[in-house]
């Protein structure tokens, strides 16, 4: 028997602050509004009814995750196969099916308890995409709603991981294993459903959180700088400035969202053509450029504009004399 599924579908976060959440997704980042309720925000990124879900509540974590099995054959065939393997899986629910937007949904959980919903058929919008913010649109063509980094129990938790995807027909991309201070490593698992060369990575750190953050892809470069710049001047807290990723190749930002939750905003990210082909490699750090720590890179720029002030001075000094 064998499993596939097709994408990551939506992205469902439990927050404390759904205003700020309507402000930061909306309006600097440039996704587009679709349900707003005293419990629920949902946003578009294409003709679908949602990718990313805030949903009211304490935990300010991710509370589930909806993938798409493809058709009505495959879910069936990834469900029996999960529950071989044996892991619950509720019966298809039609009125939470309604509440998502799906034609059929069935609910199990994987092995760090997070809520992994299967799905088939995440419905269109009634309302054509329309986003006066972000110019070009976002990539979900190739992907879905994007990737989610997620937190392990160190001690194995990344192989449980690995082996409970691996049932839904999750592939290994590559490994990243990088010393992020002293003593301390992050070692990272990537990989991927479609040709998006990773649409989850799993990696084992203690974290009060299960996702450390998940992606939104931009069709175009500029739309990753009009939202920094927009990011920034709003004083939004950055966890990584711009940079590039040495395997997927993904150009991007990371920014806190209200629940503390980061996202990247990238564009351009690798697509793997050939899995037959592909080569598993492993990197030793998490960054080929860019992406630093904003409080390190702060306190060197306001020390490389004090020197260059002081050059200029010395410079208009000389000129005068």
């Amino acid at each position: 028997m064998t499993a596939t599924i097709k994408e990551l579908s939506y992205v469902g976060i439990e927050a404390d602050d759904l205003d700020a959440w309507s402000g930061f997704a909306g309006q600097l980042l440039g996704l587009m509004p679709a349900r707003h309720e005293e419990d629920i925000r949902t946003f578009r990124l294409d003709d679908r009814v949602h990718r990313t879900i805030i949903v009211r509540g304490p935990r300010n974590d991710l509370a589930f995750a909806g993938f798409d099995c493809g058709s009505d054959a495959d879910l069936d065939e990834v469900v029996a196969l999960l529950r071989d393997a044996g892991h619950d899986v509720t019966d298809s629910d039609a009125g939470l099916a309604a509440e998502r937007g799906v034609a059929r949904i069935h609910v199990t959980a994987d092995p760090e308890g997070n809520r992994v919903e299967l799905i088939n058929g995440l419905k269109k919008a009634d309302e054509p995409y329309a986003n006066e913010v972000n110019k070009y649109g976002f990539q979900t063509r190739q992907g879905g709603a994007g990737h989610m980094f997620l937190l392990c129990t160190p001690g194995g938790g990344r192989e449980r991981m690995l082996d409970f995807y691996g049932h839904l027909g999750f592939k290994l991309s590559d490994y990243i294993k990088d010393e992020v201070a002293p003593g301390l490593f992050v070692d990272a698992a990537f990989t991927h459903c479609n040709g998006r060369h990773h649409t989850l990575a799993f990696a084992e750190m203690p974290a009060p959180f299960k996702l450390h953050h998940f992606l939104i892809e931009n069709n175009n470069m500029s739309d990753v700088g009009w939202a920094y710049d927009r990011v920034v001047e709003s004083r939004v807290p950055l966890l990584h400035t711009m940079g590039m990723h040495p395997n997927d190749r993904m150009f991007s930002f990371y920014a806190h969202s209200p629940s503390g939750i980061a996202v990247e905003y990238g564009w351009g990210g690798l697509i793997i053509e050939d899995d037959d082909t592909w080569e598993i490699a492993e990197y030793d750090s998490i960054s080929a450029w860019g992406h630093k720590n904003p409080m390190e890179l702060g306190t060197a720029l306001v020390e490389l504009a004090g020197r260059g002030q002081e050059m200029q001075e010395a410079a208009a000094e000389k000129a005068a004399r």
